[in-house]
């Protein structure tokens, strides 16, 4: 959705920054209306620029912005109040978030429910409520999947689009989908435990459904949407993770 007029209060987070120049630097924004975006914030980084400090990660902000390049220019920038920045595994987790909407979202592709469901999970991220916080990943994670048509539906068998048997075991695994568990399958969910879980991305909030339904699944669900995303990343492991491994292990 590429624009050469002038965008104003345009809801937004940054996910990333680079140098630029000396003192300058390049944006990479998530916005509501206009999806995964990079900016142009020019003098920033000069100790008078009133940008300095709020153009932070996991601070949420309102935006206006130009320009017809791929590449736009940042025009004003006002935070929105109401997070204070997190720290330890909590921020980790949020950079965390950030790599995966980097890596898996298109520029200029907007996803204003998907940004919707980011802002909860900051706000989770934000609280003092640490017990919610892994549960609120995995639900980011299967909202994400969905949004962006890399999910298979969860209350049948993606092969065969057999009914799930309740009580049987199923494991989601990246090129069959959705499939009965076998003895090589480490973890596995019951077919109740599955079709709950497909019922909650149905719902009207799914954000608040999809949480509550992941916190009783967390230890199967972990290690399967972790495959699942590593695969469609393309990568082994996901620098975030495994910065939070290294920090673990010492």
């Amino acid at each position: 959705m590429a624009t050469s007029k002038r965008i104003s209060g345009e809801p937004a987070y940054v996910l990333h920054r680079y140098d630029w120049s000396e003192s300058s630097l390049i944006l990479e924004v998530f916005t509501r209306n206009y999806g995964r975006i990079a900016l142009v914030a020019k003098g920033v980084k000069r100790p008078s620029s009133s940008f300095r400090p709020i153009l932070l990660p996991l601070q949420p902000l309102q935006v206006a912005f130009g320009g017809e390049a791929e590449i736009r220019t940042l025009k004003a920038a006002e935070w929105q109040g109401g997070h204070v920045m997190p720290s330890g595994e909590a921020l980790l987790s949020g950079y965390y978030l950030n790599e995966l909407l980097l890596t898996l979202l298109a520029r200029d592709d907007p996803h204003p429910a998907l940004f919707d469901v980011y802002d909860n999970v900051v706000e989770v991220i934000a609280s003092e409520h640490g017990e919610a916080l892994q549960s609120a990943l995995r639900a980011f994670e299967l909202l994400l999947l969905r949004e962006i048509g890399l999910l298979p539906l969860l209350d049948a068998q993606t092969m065969t689009l057999l009914t799930l048997e309740p009580e049987s075991r199923y494991s989601l695994v990246p090129e069959g989908g959705l499939r009965q568990a076998n003895a090589a399958d480490r973890d596995s969910l019951s077919g109740d435990q599955w079709v709950l879980l497909q019922q909650s991305l149905a719902a009207s909030v799914p954000f608040t459904v999809t949480l509550r339904a992941c916190s009783t699944v967390m230890a199967e669900l972990k290690p399967q949407l972790r495959t699942l995303l590593n695969y469609h990343c393309g990568v082994g492991t996901l620098r975030t993770r495994q910065m939070m491994i290294d920090l673990q292990s010492l």
